[in-house]
């Protein structure tokens, strides 16, 4: 008796020319429903719909086609079994040699701007997943297909060995178990991000990471490492659906870089900005009246530590820009848009990769660390800054300019490694201290990068001063505006010590530790 495939695809690429090599090279006879038994008809290949096999029509609008004793059975049975064979026979059940199956697109569906919740329920699959599990249950028995990437493998095992390995079926099975695991947290995640009355805030009880490798990477931080780029879901957003305009292969540091710039340039909206980075850093952010302006401030805020640094613009590049761009060595730019000049202008520094991301602001709402036996989860740092929530805590008051100077210098803060001591003036970062054992120690750094720039500048800290030393060592150096959370039991001792060098002190009532 002829083997028997069944194929219901929603990816129907490649179908058709698969579908015909395995009637006409090896004889199968193929039961298939709905788009992709049409499909097959017109490509006039001999297929039996599913309804016509089961004697069961299609019900409740195809939400019910697949879910069959006559299709399960055929799946499920152990062909080594007596009593599994005999009923196959006692019910006129055949063996399916071959299960070809891809799921509803589910993920490309809710990714489309205003759909409904109605319109992504529809698009979760039931009998592709069913007969997916079922086929890679039993992989002893028959094969299971869920990607138009494993046809070729397929037919060539059946040109080798007149059947598909064991080792290719085991491992075809895995596929399928990865398959619906990922589908399945595609639609967890969906259905959690929506409204619901339910413990909105909590975080699941249950978590994995799924992702499909995109690009095998040189390798990682350092080149004894191994490493690969994944992307979250089937359609691609952020980083993989960047445009690269130019420039060599994007590594592992690269990306690691790129995504803390972008994380400090989507604070800013207000106004052309330029984020420069180096280790996951800012050596230079500043904003502009014009794009060309914010990167040149930015820039010259550490022109030694810029040198092979990763540039993020939140405007278009314009030629202007792109000129200033190429006289130094860049290891990577991204921006929203580049304009066409701008683009020839930055083509004379081809190594350099230029990257366009037209939506900079989306980043991920959760992130995650991992830990030896497994990972942390934490919501992304993302609660909106809103100054008029601050307690301004000395005699002496910020002026509006001020004010704005000390929004800035927090926003940039926020993303530099704790502990933290940022300077800025003019809009501009001038100092910049991360990651120090002591918060003395990095108030020490920033100043001393800042130099004469600290006269009349703010300084932000993105932990509380629990002694008063650093504040005397700022008022020393100039510095006229001090933020910072609040918080410690000795707050009374800096704001004392504010208050008698004529400083300005604001306490924000949140910190921005970064690990």
């Amino acid at each position: 008796m002829a083997r028997l495939a069944l194929l219901s695809v929603s990816d129907k690429t490649g179908l058709v020319d698969f579908a015909r090599s395995l009637v006409a090279e090896f004889g199968f006879e193929l039961i298939s429903s709905g788009g992709t038994a049409q499909a097959l008809k017109q490509a006039g290949i001999p297929v039996m719909k599913v309804s016509d096999y089961t004697g069961s029509p299609e019900i409740l609008g195809g939400r019910v086609k697949t879910l069959h004793p006559r299709i399960h059975g055929g799946i499920l049975a152990r062909l080594d079994q007596p009593q599994d064979v005999a009923d196959l026979e006692a019910n006129q059940i055949r063996p399916i040699s071959l299960v070809v199956v891809n799921l509803y697109p589910f993920e490309q569906t809710i990714a489309k701007p205003d759909v409904s919740l109605a319109e992504a329920i529809e698009q979760i699959d039931i009998g592709g997943p069913a007969m997916l599990r079922a086929s890679a249950k039993n992989f002893a028995h028959l094969t299971v297909l869920c990607n138009p990437d494993h046809y070729a493998a397929y037919l060539a095992e059946l040109r080798q060995n007149g059947d598909a390995s064991l080792a290719f079926r085991q491992t075809a099975a895995l596929r399928a178990f990865e398959h619906t695991a990922a589908y399945d947290r595609a639609i967890s995640t969906y259905l959690r991000g929506m409204e619901s009355p339910v413990e909105p805030a909590a975080m699941p009880a249950a978590l994995g990471l799924e992702g499909n490798q995109i690009q095998a990477l040189r390798y990682g931080e350092n080149p004894h490492q191994p490493a690969a780029w994944y992307q979250t879901g089937a359609v691609a957003t952020g980083w993989a659906a960047a445009q690269k305009l130019q420039g060599k292969e994007l590594s592992y540091n690269n990306l690691v870089d790129l995504e803390a710039a972008r994380r400090i340039v989507a604070e800013f909206t207000e106004a052309p900005a330029a984020v420069i980075i180096k280790h996951t850093n800012p050596c230079g952010v500043a904003l502009g009246d014009s794009l060309v302006q914010a990167y040149t401030k930015a820039f010259e805020a550490d022109s030694v530590s810029a040198f092979g640094g990763i540039v993020a613009l939140n405007r278009s590049i314009d030629a202007a820009t792109a000129a200033e761009l190429t006289k130094t060595f860049l290891e990577c730019v991204v921006a929203p848009g580049c304009a066409p000049e701008a683009e020839q202008i930055l083509g004379s520094k081809s190594k350099v990769r230029v990257l366009v991301l037209p939506n900079l602001s989306n980043g991920p709402q959760q992130l995650v660390k991992q830990i030896a036996g497994g990972f942390l989860v934490q919501t992304a740092d993302d609660q909106p800054i809103d100054p008029s929530q601050w307690k301004i805590v000395t005699a002496r008051q910020p002026s509006t300019a001020q004010l704005e100077e000390m929004v800035f210098a927090w926003k940039v803060c926020k993303h530099v490694k704790s502990n933290a001591i940022v300077v800025t003036t003019d809009r501009t970062t001038c100092g910049v201290g991360a990651g120090q054992m002591n918060r003395v120690g990095s108030v020490k750094i920033a100043l001393e990068q800042a130099g004469n720039k600290s006269q009349g500048a703010v300084l932000a800290s993105d932990g509380f001063f629990p002694f008063d030393d650093s504040v005397r060592t700022a008022a020393a150096a100039g510095i006229a505006a001090i933020v910072q959370p609040g918080g410690s039991l000795r707050d009374q001792d800096s704001i004392k010590a504010a208050n008698e060098l004529g400083l300005i002190m604001v306490l924000t009532g949140i910190r921005h530790f970064m690990h």
